[in-house]
């Protein structure tokens, strides 16, 4: 009988879009806290920023280059195409390339996973192996925007749509403690703008709600669950350094807020406790 473990913590970063330079802002509060990240899990804009970090593990390079960032002119990386989206994405699979400074599954200094969903077989499915800036290119491929990535047998877009919180992949990990940061159960319960009556508005209202739904069902088994304040910004919101510091800084406000809970959480238990746990498990 072992009293003393030291849990292995996974990160599941969670889908969002814009919203998830509010990742940045958790992670910064993590590495300050000294809380060590033994798994990363990403889904979509999880993917990227979890990806980048897993790779350099370096949140203020990130950091510098979300902010360093004109997202309202990366037009330049957008190579329209017709097809199953408007946008090819070869230039932003390079960006991600170059961004990831050559780094590969095989090379990365924290073990990740990144979920993309096979709209064939209607299924997450876990990369940990490949090449690692195409498959976070095709977890980030918003549907009818870029076009989709075949894999063999396999068609692949938004890990989103399938997994938008990958609580579960973090711990088949092996993760003992999972985070799991939320960036969608939040929307419909933190004054998010009322839908106008467009297309556009009322397509995004219809996927944040299947989307935030799924995400409370992914995150079951998760230990600490983070949903920044974030209803008020659109997926389609990426704006300018000023907007994209106010993401981060909402991140870094709800990771700091939730220390308590994590170190009360993650202590270890009394023997006495243990003990007790002990003798009254079933017998086999």
């Amino acid at each position: 009988m072992s009293f003393h473990k030291h849990k292995k913590v996974g990160l599941a970063l969670g889908s969002g879009s814009a919203r998830g330079f509010a990742h940045i802002g958790v992670i910064k509060v993590l590495e300050k806290n000294n809380i060590p990240i033994d798994y990363i899990a990403g889904s979509s804009i999880g993917a990227l920023v979890g990806g980048l970090y897993a790779a350099t593990k370096d949140i203020a390079y990130i950091e510098k280059l979300a902010l360093d960032t004109d997202w309202l002119q990366l037009v330049k990386l957008a190579d329209p195409s017709f097809g199953s989206g408007f946008i090819a994405g070869e230039k932003v699979k390079q960006y991600i390339r170059d961004a990831l400074r050559g780094t590969t599954f095989s090379t990365l200094k924290i073990p990740f996973s990144v979920v993309a969903t096979d709209i064939i077989a209607g299924e997450p499915v876990i990369f940990h192996e490949g090449d690692l800036a195409e498959v976070i290119r095709a977890s980030i491929s918003i549907p009818f925007i870029f076009h989709t990535v075949p894999d063999g047998e396999k068609i692949l877009c938004d890990g989103a749509l399938s997994m938008p919180v990958p609580v579960p992949v973090a711990l088949q990990m092996g993760a003992d403690y999972v985070i799991a940061v939320d960036l969608d159960s939040g929307y419909f319960k933190q004054g998010h703008p009322k839908p106008k009556d467009n297309l556009m508005d009322m397509g995004n209202n219809v996927v944040m709600l299947l989307s935030s739904h799924l995400a409370k069902e992914n995150m079951k088994k998760a230990d600490l669950i983070l949903t920044p304040s974030l209803g008020d910004v659109e997926w389609k919101s990426f704006g300018s350094r000023k907007a994209t510091a106010d993401l981060i800084a909402r991140g870094e406000k709800t990771m700091e807020e939730a220390l308590p809970r994590y170190f009360e959480s993650i202590k270890p238990k009394s023997i006495i406790v243990r003990v007790k746990e002990y003798l009254t498990q079933p017998l086999p």
